[in-house]
């Protein structure tokens, strides 16, 4: 689809990217959320824990969340998201990735930008346990990745899926952490190292065959946490091959669902290979929003609705 050209405007201070950043991901806090858990067995042994903001039980339609790196199903992001679509009339079913609901999963291996699996784990159940017509998918940075990839991999991706919103994405990982490890996101960088090594230590009491302290001594930037840890542990042969299969950049051109990709010009998380303008001009069901504002899903707005979060349903009803 042609690009969409964005009328987003935020007042002044958040026209700055990180302050955009740093302002949403720390200051910002939704009331009025009710969100209650159910906890997925998986096939392999592990869980997954849910949480549901249902705005009514005979909603026709769901949308499901999927939070960024080192997120939850309580950060603001997500809490807005499940405020806007309770008040649209829709349920929503925001994700906790494997150990991050607050408590570690149970096997060696974690989440990670490409893990399609548990996603698809996730629609399967709810098509299998809950009467919806229309699913509809929402992703934040890594989040948004798993949702475009998941879309765009050789599957028959289920009729109820109608839509998908995805914010904030790394299309490239690459081009993504050779970002972060600019001097620009060095504050950005050294939190995710602080809470990834935290539990790649409690991963190492489960395992400590596997994981060791020479190990954790050898993180010294993100890039290091893939190569020590996400790919040993999810069959990848290091972190640049990791990058290379699950950046969804490539899975684009095969996306058959109607799919907004709202990704700021001003985040400092996103390299020039996360603008996918090509691949949206080529590819009718995908639409491309670039903002010059917003920082890395930091689309601040009045009232404490953001952008995204309004943006979203205007997509879900311009489709029909």
């Amino acid at each position: 689809m042609p690009l969409i050209s964005s009328t987003y405007r935020p007042p002044f201070l958040f026209k700055n990217g990180h302050f955009s950043t740093i302002y949403s991901g720390l200051v910002r806090s939704i009331d009025g959320v009710e969100q209650k858990r159910e906890r997925l067995e998986l096939n392999d042994g592990d869980f997954l824990d849910l949480d549901w903001g249902i705005a009514s039980n005979d909603a026709s339609k769901v949308v499901i969340l999927l939070h960024g790196l080192e997120g939850n199903a309580q950060r603001a992001y997500i809490m807005g998201s499940v405020k806007a679509i309770n008040e649209a009339g829709m349920n929503a079913c925001a994700v906790n990735l494997r150990s991050c609901s607050g408590e570690t999963n149970r096997l060696y291996r974690s989440y990670h930008s490409g893990a399609t699996e548990d996603l698809e784990a996730v629609i399967n159940h709810i098509l299998e346990t809950k009467n919806y017509s229309e699913v509809i998918l929402k992703g934040f940075s890594l989040g948004g990745n798993l949702t475009l990839k998941y879309l765009g991999e050789a599957r028959e991706v289920p009729k109820q899926i109608k839509a998908a919103i995805a914010v904030s994405v790394p299309c490239s990982l690459h081009s993504s952490l050779k970002q972060l490890l600019l001097p620009k996101n060095i504050l950005y960088a050294i939190r995710f190292k602080k809470n990834l090594v935290e539990k790649l230590k409690a991963k190492q009491r489960l395992f400590p065959d596997k994981i060791t302290d020479a190990d954790i001594k050898a993180v010294v930037t993100l890039k290091d946490f893939d190569d020590v840890y996400t790919s040993r542990a999810h069959g990848f042969k290091d972190a640049l091959d990791y990058y290379t299969q699950c950046s969804c950049l490539q899975f684009l051109p095969a996306i058959k669902v109607p799919s907004l990709i709202i990704n700021a010009r001003n985040d400092s998380f996103l390299g020039p290979e996360c603008y996918p303008e090509k691949e949206a001009e080529k590819n009718k069901n995908l639409y491309l929003e670039m903002p010059h504002y917003g920082g890395h899903v930091g689309f601040f707005d009045r009232e404490n609705t953001y952008y995204t979060e309004k943006r979203a349903i205007k997509f879900l009803n311009d489709i029909g």
